[in-house]
This record gives C-alpha cells, structure tokens and sequence, in this order.
C-alpha cells in the first residue's frame, strides 16, 4: 500500500464496523438503529454477514429501521442515510425505491441526480450525475404510527482509496 493509504482505508472500515454494531439515534419520539451487512453469496444465494471489515469492491447494505416510540404519529418523516467516503451507492439498490439524493448534504433531489454542464459545443445540456458522487440519500417516509416502525436500506460498494502524495518527502 501506498502512503497514508493504509490509514484511510482503515478510517472506512472503522465507520463500517462502528454501524456493523448498530448505531441507535434519536429524535424526539423516533428513534433510529442503524446496521451494515457484507451482502455475499452462499450456495448460489445473498447472505448477509456483520460488516465488522470489508475490503474494496465488496458490497455493504445499509439498514436503517426507524421506530416512533411515543404516543402519536409522526407526519413528514424523511429518513436520511449518508454515504460515507470510501463507499459508492449502487443505484437501484435502494428500498423504499422513491429515493432522493444528494452531493452535498442540503440540496436534494429525485434520483437520477443530474446537472447542467457545456457540451463539447459550448451549449448547456443535462447530465446524470454518477452515483459515485452521492454523500447522501434521503426517503419520504410521509407518516409513521405510534409504536410503528419502518425500515430504509441501501447498498453501497467500498471503494479502493486514491494513494494520499507524501508531502513529507517535498
């Protein structure tokens, strides 16, 4: 491995296992469990292992379950996951499939993502924006009951860390 290489790929793995465990949040009366699996195959199936490490170009899916726990339905409720740097969201992967998405954490829009840029004529034209650029994705989750629950999820592939230049050696 190259540089700080080995430190950065130990950082991804970190969040991964951290949310392998599950991570509980919460707000007001919804509370929120968050769990990582390495999606594998087994005897010709999908099998999902605690993503305690993973490598690059394997596959992790997110699972977020959100519970209201209090005595009244919470309206409007968005469920929001983020994609850490290190992995890429697989498009299509994503349940409930109404999804949003966005590049910078503020500005969310329907997936496909897509932006304006100049053409190799000079006009402006519409492009998809590549999903390896989502930081975030974000459900419509409209109303969830008191005691009710509702679960998102997401699948994302680790990717391989760009070698960090030394600057020690300039």
């Amino acid at each position: 491995m190259h540089g700080s290489m080995p430190r950065r790929l130990a950082l991804a793995l970190f969040v991964v296992g951290v949310l392998s465990h599950g991570v509980a949040l919460a707000e007001g009366d919804v509370s929120v469990a968050l769990t990582a699996y390495r999606v594998t195959m087994s005897q010709g199936k999908e099998a999902y292992v605690p993503a305690e490490q993973a490598r690059p170009g394997e596959v992790i899916e997110y699972r977020a379950i959100y519970k209201n726990v209090g005595k009244q339905a919470v309206n409007d409720l968005m469920a929001t996951l983020p994609v850490p740097q290190g992995l890429e969201y697989l498009p299509k992967t994503a349940q409930p499939v109404r999804l949003f998405a966005s590049v910078d954490g503020k500005n969310y829009e329907a997936v496909p993502l897509m932006r304006k840029t100049k053409g190799a004529d000079g006009k402006l034209v519409m492009r998809e924006v590549p999903a390896s650029e989502y930081r975030w994705l974000r459900w419509p989750m409209g109303t969830l009951a008191a005691k009710g629950e509702s679960q998102v999820r997401a699948r994302m592939r680790v990717t391989p860390l760009a070698p960090v230049a030394d600057v020690s050696t300039r």
